[in-house]
C-alpha cells in the first residue's frame, strides 16, 4: 500500500515494511498481499522487484484498488491513519498455494488490520493452521476490534508484539485487570498459551518475555524524522535474531536499535546501507 503523507506518497504497510528490513537484515522474505491493476499497483511491483523481495505470492486484484493510507502528523512527530476500504488487500485468497511455501522453520507473520473483511480474514485464519512459527504483531485500531476475531488471533500465536496500550486494552477485553506490565504479559500468555511476547515502548525501549524470563532494553534519544514504520523495522530485526538463534537481551537490544535507526528516517521503507545500521547499533548503547 501506499502511505498518502503531507508531502508525497510513500511505499508502505507492515507486511511490506517488514519484509523490506529483513530482506535489508540478509533474511530472505516472501510477501504474500495483494494489489490492484492499477498505476499504484504497478509502482509498487517495480520496488519490491528492485528491493529483491519474493512476490510469487503477491496477487492481483481487477476489481479493487491498490491500497492507500491517508497519514497525518500529529505533536510529537505521532502518526494517525485513514485505511481505505475497501481496498485489494481485503480479498487475498489462494489458501493452498500460499500454504504451500509455509515451512516448519518459516516464520509466519500476520496482523490483525488484515481481517477486517471477510475473505482475507478467512484466508488467514486458515493459513495459521500450519507447523511454523507464527508471529502476531497486533495492530488494534477501531473499529476493527472485535474480540472473538483477536481471541483467534493470539491463541494461534508463538511470538506476539504489543505496543503498551494494545497490551493495555487486550487484557481488559479478557477480563485482565492488572496494572503492572508484567503481570499484563503474563495474564496474556497463560491465557493464550504464548511462550513469547515483545512489548514496544516508543523512545524508552522494549521488553521482551520469553517463557518466565524477562529481558529489556532501554532507548537513547534520537533525531526523529517520523515513526512510520519504526514498529516494523523493530520487529524485522527481532525475527533476524531470533532466526539466528542469537541471546535474548541482544536480540531485544537489536531491535530496538533498529527501530531508533529508521525513526532518523523519512518513511517506512528509507534506503540504507546495512553498515548504517550497524554502526548506530554499536554507537547506541
Amino acid at each position: 500500500m501506499w502511505d498518502v503523507l503531507p508531502d508525497g506518497p510513500q511505499p508502505g504497510g507492515a507486511p511490506l515494511n517488514v519484509a523490506y528490513h529483513l530482506n535489508k537484515l540478509g533474511v530472505g522474505t516472501a510477501l504474500v498481499s495483494r494489489i490492484g491493476m492499477d498505476e499504484n499497483g504497478r509502482k509498487l511491483e517495480n520496488l519490491i522487484d528492485g528491493w529483491g523481495i519474493n512476490k510469487q505470492l503477491l496477487q492481483h486484484d481487477a476489481s479493487y484498488p491498490t491500497s492507500e493510507v491517508l497519514a497525518r502528523m500529529n505533536n510529537g512527530n505521532e502518526v494517525s491513519y485513514e485505511i481505505v476500504f475497501p481496498v485489494a488487500w481485503d480479498f487475498i485468497n489462494e489458501v493452498n498455494l500460499i500454504k504451500s511455501h509455509i515451512k516448519p522453520q518459516t516464520y509466519f507473520i500476520y496482523g490483525s488490520l488484515a481481517s477486517r473483511n471477510e475473505m482475507t480474514r478467512n484466508t488467514l485464519i486458515q493459513l495459521l493452521e500450519n507447523e511454523a512459527i507464527n508471529v502476531f504483531d497486533i495492530n488494534l485500531r477501531p473499529p476493527f476490534v472485535k474480540r472473538d476475531l483477536l481471541e483467534t488471533l493470539l491463541s494461534k500465536a508463538d511470538i506476539v508484539k504489543f505496543n503498551q496500550a494494545e497490551l493495555e486494552m487486550a487484557q481488559t477485553l479478557f477480563g485482565g485487570s492488572y496494572i503492572n506490565e508484567a503481570e499484563q504479559a503474563h495474564f496474556i500468555q497463560d491465557r493464550f498459551c504464548i511462550p513469547e511476547i515483545i512489548i514496544t515502548k516508543g523512545e524508552f525501549g522494549a521488553s521482551y518475555y520469553k517463557n518466565r524470563q524477562i529481558y529489556h532494553a532501554c532507548g537513547n534519544e534520537v533525531k526523529v524524522q517520523d515513526t512510520i514504520g519504526s514498529g516494523d523495522s523493530f520487529l524485522a530485526a527481532f525475527i533476524a535474531g531470533h532466526f539466528l538463534n542469537k541471546e535474548p537481551q541482544e536480540i531485544i537490544k537489536d531491535a530496538v536499535a533498529m527501530g531508533a535507526f529508521i525513526a532518523t528516517k523519512k518513511g517506512g521503507c528509507p534506503d540504507y546501507q546495512l553498515q548504517e545500521y550497524e554502526e548506530f547499533n554499536k554507537n547506541m548503547f
